[in-house]
């Protein structure tokens, strides 16, 4: 998959058939979709091409919005790879983008930059100054420019019944299966290990402390997590806290993670930790002893959630 930092950047002179959206989290409707646009791109001898932005267009056009990301903007490259995608643009979404007149975006983007043949798209996809430019108006500009344009309809939408603000939602509300089920692949969250306040191991649970960096990633709601981690090639299932450790009068959100059966200096290590199921929320208990039962719990249902999948 090639990649483009913008429609600008983007060279090539093979027609394509090409898709547009925001793409966050590459669920299974969005995977439905891609499939789509991959096998017609084969048929018709086209290539394929996925035009998406970043920010988020709510990120830039509602200033108040606190709007977080199912995916950063390297795990997205990785998702969309996997589907067998020709080129990959990820445009800057800015203000003076956002003021395109429907024509000037048909126009110079997708007619004389892409060279567009074909348009895959939803019923409802909206576009131009204002989002003013409906799928129609989009048909009518492929008469003048010479290119098709494939609805995907209200009904094959619906049918999947999946959006990232649906999953965002199960996020927020610590149901990780609801949300993997949506996605096809577990939630996942990268970083480095840094250095914590090692609370852990006088507890007997040593955890690594992961730092994420950036700052729209979408973290799921404070709480125990069974997790999965790929160290050194090797699977090793977790114990992930995310919260503020009110116990010990923390103040800070952390994402803290005892790994079972597995001893090493993880320190400065880059780690992705795969989302597996919701143990509880997060709690604030009497004192450390009740703290550290409470672990011991988490870990006694972390190996039998394990034993039960395997």
């Amino acid at each position: 998959m090639n990649e483009f930092a913008s429609a600008a950047s983007y060279k090539n002179d093979r027609p394509c058939v090409v898709t547009i959206g925001t793409f966050d989290g590459v669920h299974i409707g969005h995977k439905a979709l891609l499939k789509r646009l991959v096998a017609t791109a084969k048929k018709e001898e086209l290539d394929s091409v996925v035009l998406t932005f970043f920010p988020h267009p709510r990120m830039v056009l509602q200033t108040d919005s606190n709007l977080k990301l199912i995916n950063t903007i390297s795990e997205k490259k990785t998702l969309l790879a996997e589907t067998g995608l020709d080129h990959l643009i990820i445009h800057p979404f800015t203000h003076a983008f956002s003021r395109l007149t429907a024509v000037e975006y048909v126009r110079d983007i997708l007619v004389n930059k892409l060279k567009a043949k074909k348009i895959i798209i939803g019923y409802d996809h909206r576009f131009g100054r204002n989002r003013t430019a409906t799928i129609e108006d989009l048909r009518e500009f492929g008469k003048t420019y010479h290119f098709e344009v494939e609805e995907i309809s209200a009904q094959e939408l619906d049918e999947v019944a999946i959006s990232s603000t649906k999953i965002r939602k199960a996020l927020q509300e610590g149901d990780i299966t609801t949300a993997n089920s949506y996605l096809g692949y577990p939630f996942m969250v990268s970083g480095k290990v840094v250095k914590g306040k090692r609370i852990g191991r006088t507890l007997n649970y040593p955890t690594a402390n992961l730092e994420i960096e950036e700052p729209y990633k979408m973290i799921p709601k404070n709480g125990v997590y069974v997790v999965q981690a790929k160290i050194n090639s090797e699977k090793v299932i977790g114990i992930t806290s995310i919260g503020t450790n009110p116990t010990v009068g923390g103040t800070e959100k952390t994402i803290e993670t005892y790994f079972l059966d597995f001893n090493a200096d993880l320190y400065n290590t880059r780690l992705t930790l795969e989302f597996i199921t919701h143990i509880r929320d997060e709690e604030t208990f009497k004192d450390k002893n009740a703290l550290k039962a409470a672990i011991e719990k988490d870990e006694y249902f972390a190996r039998n959630f394990i034993a039960d999948r395997e």
